[in-house]
């Protein structure tokens, strides 16, 4: 995505550059057996995520990703497509999470973030709240996990007026 071209403090992407309807595709990423065991060990480890026989007789009739392992490769595509280049001051939050189906060794998982809200801030003129979607999907096009989310973004210029593209102010 062109861009007005790299500004101080090295980020292309600032406040004002998030369209309402604008979709970001964040790339892939396939999870292996054992990458899937090695992070549930460390953080969720129940029986299905660390276990190929009790997975097997499990509900899931298999090994699965912990969802919050889902979670955090969907953050590291979010890190590398956008953030790494943004002027992201953080976020207030996540507001919704869902896993909808399970994902297993060998799923190559795509992600894409939809901004639903793009609106400047009305106590700080630096900045603005991106609100966003995502959506991460297997390989066979199943969605496998959505997410809503906020993220804060520095405002070009910081208090340079209104934003452009007539947002809403939060």
């Amino acid at each position: 995505m062109a861009l007005d071209g790299d500004v101080a403090g090295g980020h292309e992407l600032y406040f004002e550059d998030f369209e309402e309807g604008q979709v970001f595709e964040l790339g892939e990423r396939t999870l292996t057996k054992e990458e899937i065991i090695a992070f549930a060990r460390e953080y969720d480890p129940q029986p299905f995520h660390v276990d190929e026989e009790a997975a097997g007789a499990s509900a899931f009739g298999g090994l699965i990703a912990s969802g919050w392992h889902t979670a955090a490769v969907f953050m590291r595509l979010y890190v590398d497509a956008v953030l790494h280049r943004a002027a992201s001051l953080g976020s207030p939050g996540v507001e919704e999470l869902r896993w909808l189906r399970p994902v297993r060794p060998g799923d190559a998982l795509s992600a894409r973030l939809t901004v639903l809200e793009a609106a400047a801030s009305s106590t700080n003129p630096a900045r603005g709240t991106v609100y966003f979607v995502s959506e991460v999907h297997n390989g066979r096009g199943e969605k496998v996990m959505t997410m809503k989310a906020r993220g804060l973004f520095a405002r070009r210029g910081g208090s340079d007026g209104p934003p452009r593209g007539g947002r809403k102010t939060a």
